[in-house]
């Protein structure tokens, strides 16, 4: 386990501090990545352990009752729907984000089949945008993606758009878009809005219904903890249940899947949602890590978040040159990161991980730094800028090992 690097005035009366102990963080690092890849809940291997040894290796079949396997994505959906203020039976855990969101957009579009435009913007994170030009070239019915910078996505907002497609905090820079303002202006217009929170979920409060969403996708691996390639998970309002009608007819999300019917007859509710057999070991994983967040107020997480963020943000502009900030300034409209530009971005990073500060590296500039108030303290923050400043001074990424670019930034 990671113990306090040192002591701040900030961190006095933290009460998220025991949640640290939670963590198997790697002694001597500084993890500020959790928006990339969280790090490991420490009672998450022995849940495995349990699952593979006692469940499968002892149950075997009978498992998926006798442990309720069979019940896990909605058992999940539903604790996940805590985190992002849905109430139950809205969310089932499953697939990959980016399955989840071809689900959602192919229903949200035959929802307005009048209507040919998926608004989204230009911080959209690329797989989403991916997902959507494969659907509108697989359905070849003339549906247009349009895009437009962050800023402008309000003003583009009219009745020739079917579905208002937004990551509710940009990867890259971390600007946060005001999802009750869009989705009430998606509304207004007739438009439909689907919201991508892999971004937000764990990381601040997220209120789906209060906010009246329609549809929203997310993945597991980030401030949930879930483990690399968690499963994500989507969510469709109650209001939309009876009718919105997604295209990957797998057989758990048939009304009776072990009738064994020739033909699909679609689940009720958002069992709809599921597909094919659930990976148990990675649920599971997903599973154990959200006990982390059973006693946790989002809104003190909130406020903690804000409080480191600013600390990193006033440490670095005071003490390192070069870097100028990339998010936004007013906390009201940022995620639970910092990005700052740097034009040896990649370089400057792999220095820092070298020294054990651990953030990423976006294309074509950009540092990021991710503040998970479960395990981060406001110590941590004096620290990583200390060391970032003294590889700033001495120009320590200025190295050839640091500017060979791996597969993965």
């Amino acid at each position: 386990m990671t113990s306090q690097l040192t002591t701040h005035p900030l961190d006095a009366g933290d009460k998220l501090a025991a949640k640290r102990a939670a963590f198997d963080l790697p002694e001597g690092v500084i993890y500020l990545d959790g928006n990339s890849l969280g790090p490991l809940p420490a009672h998450v291997p022995a849940r495995i352990e349990e699952v593979i040894r006692k469940e499968w290796g002892t149950s075997l079949i009978r498992a998926w009752n006798a442990h309720g396997w069979v019940e896990m994505q909605n058992r999940i959906g539903d604790r996940i729907g805590r985190l992002v203020g849905a109430a139950p039976g809205q969310i089932v855990a499953g697939d990959s984000t980016s399955i989840n969101l071809f689900k959602v957009l192919s229903a949200a579009l035959a929802l307005r089949p009048e209507r040919k435009v998926i608004l989204s913007d230009t911080g959209n994170f690329p797989t989403d945008l991916y997902m959507a030009q494969g659907l509108r070239d697989l359905l070849d019915k003339g549906h247009e993606l349009r895009l437009v910078a962050p800023e402008e996505v309000a003003g583009a907002i009219d009745d020739s758009v079917a579905v208002m497609m937004l990551t509710q905090v940009d990867y890259r820079t971390g600007r946060r878009h005001d999802m009750k303002d869009l989705t009430q202006r998606a509304h207004a217009a007739g438009a439909i809005a689907l919201w991508d929170l892999a971004h937000s979920a764990g990381a601040f409060q997220v209120e789906l219904d209060a906010c009246v969403a329609d549809f929203a996708i997310g993945c597991g691996y980030k401030y949930l903890n879930g483990g690399p390639g968690a499963p994500a998970f989507v969510y469709v309002a109650r209001r939309h249940q009876g009718v919105a009608r997604q295209p990957l007819a797998g057989w758990h999300g048939h009304e009776a899947p072990f009738a064994f019917e020739l033909d699909y007859r679609p689940a009720q509710g958002i069992d709809q949602m599921k597909v094919g057999t659930t990976p148990i070991l990675s649920m599971a994983a997903l599973e154990a890590a959200l006990d982390v967040f059973d006693d946790v107020d989002m809104a003190v997480l909130r406020a903690k978040s804000v409080s480191l963020c600013e600390l990193f943000i006033r440490e670095v502009e005071s003490r390192c040159e070069g870097l100028v900030l990339a998010s936004p300034r007013d906390a009201a409209v940022r995620g639970s990161q910092v990005s700052f530009h740097f034009p040896e971005g990649y370089a400057l990073m792999q220095a820092l991980i070298a020294r054990g500060v651990i953030g990423d590296f976006r294309a074509p500039d950009i540092v990021r730094f991710g503040f998970t108030p479960l395990y981060v303290s406001h110590a941590d923050v004096v620290a990583a800028v200390d060391i970032l400043a003294d590889i700033l001074a001495t120009r320590a990424w200025d190295r050839h090992e640091y500017k060979t670019r791996a597969k993965v930034t």
